[in-house]
């Protein structure tokens, strides 16, 4: 049967015919949707974890058990396994492993745009990189056979356009798995004596892999008769070169991006005079050529910067543009905003006013930083706030303790932020942490955490109490706010900063796109009332706008959160004009 799907729906679909039982993962654009399919499949184990680090572990003692397994990430997520990954290498695996990890090249989600290519370099782990959703079904399917004939974790990387665009795919048939479990000390026990034995396994391994770069056919040369150059390529930039060469050159089609083939490469020069790399973001492929003696043009023409378009790669072969369109108007920027009704608004307001410089986290919170609140003064990386306002305070003192906060989502507070606040607590830093609970992992798309008491099927699960989360770690001063109350998110805020100890609040209103919340009744303003000040322009919601000297509320976007009602002088905003 063929069906239409999307690149991460194909991958889920690959790892369940290839027999993988568990995926445990934590959800990062583009990477989401894989776990959330495989979630569908009545007859295997899904969940979100805390972490990513969490989800690999996870995925690691099930394929130590004897089952095929999987975790699936964003680039950034990968940061935060490389701690299990590099040692995975080395104790190798006992049924299948597969690693899916989504890169963002031109960073639409992401805070940058690291190619994950290299920790497959560093760690020494296969990678294999799919350019449609039919590779993307079968390469998850694969993994799993390279994973147990060369004793290893297998990366499948994606793209955000391989991710979510779609093609079609022949749906198969599961096959069931089952490896016996033995214990092994030599092998899975990484003390020093250990993985001193286990290294030379791993570099034995890497020269069996390159073989099978060079001979398994996952790596293909597509030669065109006459063509003038060659190019190697692949993921999503192949189809590029595709869509603007045809069959008019001659191509490499690289399906394993590490090890990458020597001899291969080395043939595919012999077919042509002059080669090109295509490739986003750093000269991997390329250097690898140039390092077995094949000289290649790449970053000569091609941007190290975002990601590439049929348009960008017939632009750097000088040939004609037919991808792009002319337009007579120029269309407006739209930058990414909270939504009307948003419960970080309120929060962000109050800071804003004060004047408190705030220390950001990743999540949809982080659209706080744009006008007009321009609320926040930093964003790193996930549980980074915590930790940094930590060292912010240690470093300024009682100069920046009074009038300095950290944001964090409940979600990524519970994936690393709970360890900084143990650091907090631990080392007595005067430092006032905001949880921003709206009740659901929010930018990406509403999945659980373990701070809604829902796993990722909908069913009942574990529910961690933030408030005595907080307590138990150490911090004696927990506050709950509403941020819809204005005055009492002010007056609670000021009262934590001018406490000599750590202190935590928790602004605690679900997502207003969540099923369960309701809207209330859209405010209209009375134009009698409306001075005209702006001062509701200040709060930033795109339900309001100014018009004809008044304040005008789109009433398809108002959800009744009534905060604007809070900010005028005049009683402007009413339920109904009287």
């Amino acid at each position: 049967m063929k069906k239409l799907l999307i690149g991460n729906a194909a991958i889920a679909r690959g790892l369940y015919e290839g027999g993988c039982s568990l995926i445990s993962s934590y959800p990062g654009t583009p990477s989401t949707e894989i776990t959330e399919e495989f979630a569908k499949f009545s007859d295997t184990y899904c969940e979100w974890a805390p972490n990513e680090k969490v989800a690999m572990e996870t995925a690691f003692g099930a394929a130590l058990q004897g089952k095929r397994s999987a975790c699936c990430m964003k680039h950034v997520g990968l940061n935060v396994a490389a701690d299990p990954l590099f040692t995975m290498s080395y104790t190798g695996v006992n049924a299948g492993l597969v690693i899916c990890v989504a890169d963002d090249p031109g960073m639409h989600s992401s805070q940058n745009e690291q190619d994950s290519r290299h920790y497959a370099i560093a760690s020494k782990i296969p990678m294999l990189e799919p350019s449609d959703s039919e590779e993307c079904l079968e390469f998850a399917k694969l993994a799993f056979e390279i994973s147990e004939n060369f004793d290893t974790p297998v990366f499948i990387k994606t793209c955000t356009r391989v991710a979510h665009s779609q093609s079609i795919v022949e749906i198969g048939e599961r096959t069931e798995v089952t490896k016996e479990y033995a214990k092994n000390g030599a092998k899975y026990i990484m003390m020093p004596g250990n993985a001193i034995k286990r290294h030379p396994f791993v570099e034995e391994r890497t020269k069996a892999l390159t073989e099978y770069a060079d001979t398994s056919g996952i790596n293909r040369i597509e030669k065109a008769d006459n063509a003038e150059f060659g190019i190697i390529t692949s993921s999503t930039s192949y189809q590029y070169v595709k869509e603007v060469f045809g069959d008019s050159v001659s191509v490499l089609k690289l399906g394993m991006v590490n090890p990458l083939p020597i001899n291969l490469i080395k043939d595919f020069a012999k077919l042509v005079n002059k080669i090109y790399v295509v490739e986003e973001l750093d000269p991997i492929i390329e250097n690898h050529c140039k390092s077995i003696g094949v000289d290649v043009i790449g970053r000569e023409v091609f941007s190290i910067l975002g990601e590439f378009s049929q348009k960008s790669i017939a632009k750097a072969f000088n040939i004609q543009d037919k991808y792009s369109v002319d337009l007579d108007t120029q269309i407006p920027v739209r930058p990414p905003m909270m939504c009307a009704g948003c419960p970080h608004r309120g929060m962000y307001y109050v800071l804003a006013r004060n004047k408190v410089t705030v220390l950001g986290d990743i999540g949809c919170y982080t659209l706080g930083a744009q006008p007009p609140l321009c609320a926040l003064d930093s964003t790193l990386c996930m549980g980074a706030s915590v930790s940094s306002i930590h060292g912010f305070n240690k470093a300024g003192g009682t100069e920046t303790e009074q009038k300095t906060v950290c944001v964090i989502g409940d979600s990524t507070f519970m994936h690393s932020g709970v360890t900084g606040l143990i650091n907090i607590a631990y080392n007595m830093s005067n430092s006032t942490v905001i949880i921003l609970d709206n009740s659901i992992t929010g930018m990406t798309g509403h999945q659980q955490n373990p701070t809604t008491g829902y796993s990722i099927k909908g069913d009942p699960a574990g529910k961690i109490n933030l408030e005595d989360l907080c307590h138990s770690v150490g911090i004696n001063s927990v506050r709950v706010v509403d941020p819809y109350n204005l005055d009492e998110c002010e007056k609670v805020l000021k009262e934590e900063l001018n406490k000599n100890e750590p202190s935590v609040i928790i602004s605690r209103r679900p997502c207003v796109l969540l099923k369960y919340v309701k809207p209330k009744t859209p405010l209209k303003v009375n134009t009698d009332k409306c001075k005209g000040c702006k001062k509701c322009m200040k709060f930033g919601c795109p339900a309001i706008s100014f018009k004809d000297g008044h304040a005008k509320v789109d009433t398809t976007l108002c959800i009744g959160c009534e905060v604007c009602k809070q900010l005028c002088a005049f009683d402007a905003f009413e339920s109904e004009v009287k």
